[in-house]
């Protein structure tokens, strides 16, 4: 290779020297804990020694530095690796290691954000190289920027489906500045993985999946420095044949010692034995330096130039006016992307899409991918992310999201077609679960608008909202209810219909807040009085709006929702008022698995329509009079 310049020995042995460190540091603060996977640390010792001392470009000072190389872990049990690593540019003390996965140290079992040069967390596998794929198309395409990102992954995880979702994405978008290493060191958890040491079976799968594939001896320091240093143009797999255990003589490539301490004596047998491997030189490597050539980026300030533009009485979907509500942030700010999944003109992201397609990412039919790449899109604060699909489809990227919220990541979800407003594509494309997925994430906010104004105050309070959020949209046109100018805040509700002789608070979000409007108005000629409120977002919930609008009307709560029972907003306001004394509250929820059908016959036959929120309110009201 013309551009090759092969490192002279003393810079072999240097970085062998490094390997061979790692691997101490590796045991050693494995067996301190008594926990841990050192012989997964072992096989990567000269893959990380080559990459963090001789490939990457970075500032070890500044490991958040937008200029400096990416770097995922993917393989995210070899966590005592990456440590270890940062030990050797000197931002970690060698003794930081042996407080390993204890409760006060920021040194965790798997890579979280605690620590600085953690991007996002790993662990569950098969999840790291959709990242660094967002992390690269970043890079490529916003950024317009050199650095390059790299992905170490284990072959367990090449058993994942999202791996070779990921895959697909990089070749279809020419991701020439990643690059995947794949430890190939034949053993899993319990058995040998599947292509086992067949190295060359993982090279025809990533060249038929369109990438550039290197297979390399995992442990030679020249194969792997040449392998790094090939020209690029399109993304790169090195396949690194390794032996899992590496400098353990009793566990290399045994089964039986995957996420198993080595014995204090036996640990320190093998320390000693891998001390008397390092030799004295007198090199002293460094990390070359990025180049410095990323634009700055501001994410503050991010906000809608203008107050929604709908009229009273005006019909449109959620869905349009999230699409709406998109091309007009992006149209004052240039670092809000979006994602979709092959289902833009359902979404309505289209709209995005056509006023502003360099910000446009299609991430295909490949949801778990779309929210990792989400995640490596928003890293390092570049982008503001929207990505949507129909609601029911991010049921199958849970993981993904779970993990997102534990890497503190800032991606904002939207979810359409929600519930039984799906309609005639009957069950398997409504989602009556979704709210529960969410609501069960600690730092997840789920907004859940009614109409036009408060689709786009969600989205525009969903670009500033730290976490991950979750905008709820529907597939029906429905009436404006609030005014352009009106004020929305995250955690706080409306009260949309009230007087002062109200006998019941109608607790309703999104499409149900227009049957609830409809009750309330045809209990009127009954003489009924209804108070109906619009949570606006169902988590944070405003617990105080609901409590004292709820004591006016003497207690009487009814909640009603276009979801499953468990988990869903009856379950939030119960959950709040669990404490509370002298309340009654009734639910009205999906019951059943629905079936297909015109969206106000299957509010009806499931019991949340305007029929069915009076006959509940009568039902209440008659009871409380037969109590007395």
């Amino acid at each position: 290779m013309e551009d090759y310049h092969k490192p002279d020995q003393q810079t072999v042995q240097a970085l062998r020297n490094i390997a061979n460190r790692l691997r101490i540091n590796s045991i050693k603060a494995t067996t301190a804990a008594g926990s841990g996977h050192p012989t997964s640390c072992c096989s990567v010792a000269e893959i990380m020694s080559v990459l963090f001392f001789h490939t990457m470009k970075y500032r070890f000072e500044d490991p958040r530095n937008f200029n400096n190389d990416r770097f995922i872990l993917s393989k995210g049990h070899a966590a005592p690796a990456l440590y270890s690593m940062w030990v050797e540019t000197g931002l970690l003390k060698e003794s930081d290691l042996l407080s390993l996965c204890q409760v006060d140290s920021t040194l965790e079992g798997h890579p979280t954000p605690r620590q600085q040069f953690v991007d996002v967390a790993t662990g569950s596998l098969g999840q790291g190289l959709g990242v660094a794929c967002g992390m690269a198309y970043t890079g490529k395409y916003f950024d317009k920027s050199s650095y390059r990102v790299y992905c170490l992954m284990g072959d367990g995880e090449m058993s994942e489906g999202s791996v070779w979702e990921a895959m697909s994405f990089a070749s279809y978008y020419q991701l020439d500045n990643l690059v995947a290493i794949m430890d190939v060191n034949r053993l899993g958890q319990s058995d040998p993985a599947p292509l086992q040491h067949h190295v060359e079976k993982y090279q025809k799968r990533c060249e038929a999946f369109g990438w550039h594939a290197i297979i390399v001896d995992g442990h030679s320091i020249e194969e792997l420095c040449k392998a790094f240093s090939q020209p690029r143009h399109q993304p790169t797999a090195i396949i690194a044949k390794t032996i899992k255990g590496k400098g353990i003589p009793a566990a290399e490539d045994k089964l039986g010692w995957h996420a198993k301490a080595l014995p204090k004596d036996m640990a320190e047998m093998v320390m000693k034995d891998l001390q008397s491997r390092i030799m004295n030189t007198s090199k002293h490597l460094y990390p070359p330096a990025p180049i410095e050539d990323s634009p700055p980026v501001s994410l503050r300030n991010i906000r809608m130039p203008s107050a929604p533009n709908y009229k009273p009485g005006e019909k449109i979907a959620t869905r349009k006016a999230y699409g709406m509500a998109l091309a007009k942030l992006g149209r004052y700010n240039e670092r809000v992307v979006v994602l979709d999944g092959d289902t833009n003109n359902l979404t309505c992201s289209e709209i995005f899409k056509n006023e502003h397609p360099n910000r446009f990412v299609e991430c295909y039919i490949a949801q778990q991918n779309m929210v990792n790449v989400a995640m490596g899109c928003a890293a390092r604060e570049r982008n503001v992310v929207f990505a949507s699909t129909l609601a029911s489809f991010f049921t199958r990227a849970y993981d993904q999201i779970r993990m997102a919220a534990i890497s503190d990541s800032n991606i904002n979800l939207c979810g359409s077609h929600c519930g039984l407003s799906t309609g005639e594509e009957g069950p398997s494309l409504m989602a009556l679960e979704d709210m529960t997925m969410f609501r069960a994430l600690p730092t997840a906010t789920i907004f859940y608008p009614s109409d036009g104004v408060t689709t786009e105050k969600a989205v525009e309070l969903a670009a500033t909202t730290k976490g991950v959020c979750y905008i709820r949209t529907s597939r029906q046109d429905n009436a404006i209810i609030y005014n352009s100018n009106e004020d929305f805040h995250v955690g706080q509700a409306k009260v949309v219909f009230q007087s002062k002789d109200d006998q019941v608070t109608v607790v309703a979000a999104g499409v149900i807040v227009h049957e609830a409007l409809a009750a309330a108005e045809h209990l009127k000629k009954e003489r009924i009085s209804v108070r109906v409120i619009d949570p606006f977002t169902i988590k944070p919930l405003d617990v105080k709006t609901i409590i004292d609008h709820a004591r006016v009307t003497r207690g009487r709560i009814l909640t009603v929702e276009d979801h499953y029972y468990e988990g869903g907003l009856g379950e939030a306001v119960s959950s709040a008022m669990v404490n509370e004394s002298g309340f009654t509250l009734h639910r009205l929820a999906v019951s059943h698995v629905p079936r297909s059908g015109k969206p106000h016959e299957l509010l009806k036959i499931y019991g949340i329509d305007r029929d069915a929120i009076a006959q509940a309110i009568r039902k209440m009201l008659s009871s409380s009079a037969n109590a007395k």
